[in-house]
């Protein structure tokens, strides 16, 4: 089992925490990790990504080589085609389709998802709706999460109990509204 995933979005959409469940969980199966962050100017709305590779065998990078992620997840769209580059051919790309406007020269919305759905293997949702209709509006990272967890080598439930243990400290309500938008996002994922 090799998994390696590039996260990427914008300074405040909650990257790390899609990385810490994913994190997580993934000690739970008792699988090697190695994580790389680069967060920008996250604190003004800057880029911020992170490779993040899982496998049963020991990972002894923690960067991903170009043409070899299997993953990407990103809570913006634009920011899903930075990393196209590091994304296999047989890889799947999981975003989000509404943008964090915060640039003058933002591109078109429409051409932008017109190059994602250039990519043979794609879901664009919503996330930001999904996540109100779900009961909570700051949880578009984990519906995301969601869409993209089949696409993770690890069991749903895995993914369920890192939440629980991320947020847990947080109080039992943060916890549910999170479950419901993990499991919101799988529910339109298709898979």
């Amino acid at each position: 089992m090799k998994n390696d995933i590039i996260l990427s979005g914008v300074g405040g959409q909650g990257i790390l925490s899609i990385a810490a469940t994913i994190g997580l969980a993934a000690v739970a199966n008792n699988l090697f990790l190695k994580q790389s962050e680069v967060h920008g100017m996250s604190q003004r709305g800057g880029d911020v990504q992170s490779h993040l590779r899982l496998s049963d065998k020991p990972v002894y990078s923690d960067l991903i080589p170009y043409g070899r992620a299997n993953l990407i997840i990103s809570v913006e769209p634009m920011e899903s085609l930075r990393y196209l580059p590091w994304l296999s051919k047989n890889g799947w790309l999981v975003t989000n389709s509404t943008p964090f406007i915060n640039i003058p020269d933002y591109p078109p919305i429409d051409e932008i998802i017109k190059e994602i759905k250039k990519i043979k293997n794609h879901i664009i949702i919503d996330a930001d709706t999904i996540a109100k209709e779900a009961g909570s509006a700051r949880s578009g990272n984990i519906v995301i999460l969601g869409a993209a967890s089949p696409f993770i080598d690890m069991s749903f439930v895995s993914l369920e109990n890192a939440i629980r243990k991320l947020f847990g400290r947080k109080g039992e309500a943060i916890v549910e509204a999170n479950l419901k938008a993990l499991k919101a996002g799988r529910d339109c994922s298709g898979e």
